[in-house]
C-alpha cells in the first residue's frame, strides 16, 4: 500500500477500517502500513491499547444486561476488544445467552421430524405425535383436507346445496357463505374457517346465505342486492 494513497485517505478523516474496505484488506493490514509509512490512523490515542480487562470489570455490566456495544461504550473500548475478553473469561452477554438457548429449543423441535418410509407417499417426513409414535405429514396433510371438504359438504347441503340467487351447484369449491351482516361474522367460512368444529361452523354459517364465486362477488360490488327472500334462511 502506497504511502500517497494512505495519506490522502487519512486526511479525509477515514479510519482504518473504512480504507481496509476501499484496498479489500483487513484493517490491521492498513495498520501495518500506516506504521510503516509514518503515519498516524485516525482516533490512533482513542483505540491505542490500554491493557487488560478482569473479570469484575465485565461481570456487573453483562448482570445489568448490557449489550456488547453498551460495554463497549462504558468502558471506553472496541467492540472487538470487549468481545476478547468475553471470550477469555468464557463469558457471554444475556443476549447471546438467549440467542443460544433459543437454537437449543429449534434443535429439540427439530429432532421431532425423522424420515421414514410411508406406504402411500414412499419415503418422507414424519413428526412426533406421542413420546413414541409418529405420523406421515403427507397423510396428516390429506386427512385436514378431507375432514375440511366434509365440514363444507355438510354446511352446504344444509344451506340448500345450491346459490341462492343463481341455483348453481355443481362443483362444492364454487359455493361460499356471504355473511348478511358483516357486523356479525366472526370469522370466515373459507379454508381454515371450516377446518374448526362443525358446532362453531354450523353457528357462523346460520349467519349466512350460499352463493356461488360469481353471485357473491356481483353482491359485494353491489351490482346485486340480495331480497328478503334471498335472506330468508
Amino acid at each position: 500500500m502506497d504511502r500517497a494513497s494512505l495519506e490522502q485517505l487519512l486526511g479525509r478523516g477515514l479510519s482504518l477500517a473504512e480504507i481496509g474496505l476501499r484496498f479489500d484488506r483487513h484493517e490491521a493490514t492498513v495498520a501495518y502500513w500506516v506504521d510503516k509509512h509514518g503515519l498516524q490512523a485516525v482516533n490512533q490515542q482513542k483505540h491505542r491499547a490500554r491493557g487488560a480487562f478482569t473479570r469484575e470489570e465485565l461481570q456487573p455490566l453483562i448482570e445489568r444486561g448490557a449489550s456488547i456495544a453498551q460495554i463497549a461504550d462504558a468502558v471506553k473500548r472496541s467492540k472487538a476488544t470487549v468481545r476478547h475478553w468475553l471470550r477469555e473469561y468464557d463469558l457471554k452477554t444475556q443476549r447471546a445467552e438467549s440467542r443460544e438457548k433459543a437454537g437449543a429449543e429449534c434443535s429439540d423441535k427439530a429432532d421431532d421430524l425423522v424420515r421414514r418410509q410411508c406406504p402411500r407417499h414412499g419415503m418422507t417426513e414424519f413428526k412426533r405425535r406421542t413420546p413414541s409414535g409418529y405420523r406421515c405429514l403427507k397423510c396428516r396433510s390429506e386427512a385436514v383436507t378431507k375432514r375440511r371438504r366434509r365440514v363444507k359438504q355438510t354446511l352446504v347441503d344444509e344451506a340448500g346445496g345450491a346459490c341462492r340467487i343463481c341455483g348453481y351447484r355443481r362443483c362444492l369449491a364454487a359455493l361460499e357463505f356471504h355473511h348478511v351482516e358483516p357486523a356479525d361474522k366472526r370469522f370466515a367460512l373459507s379454508h381454515r374457517g371450516v377446518a374448526r368444529s362443525i358446532e362453531r361452523a354450523r353457528d357462523e354459517a346460520s349467519k349466512c346465505v350460499l352463493l356461488c364465486a360469481n353471485c357473491h362477488v356481483e353482491v359485494e360490488a353491489g351490482i346485486v342486492t340480495l331480497s328478503a327472500s334471498d335472506d330468508d334462511a
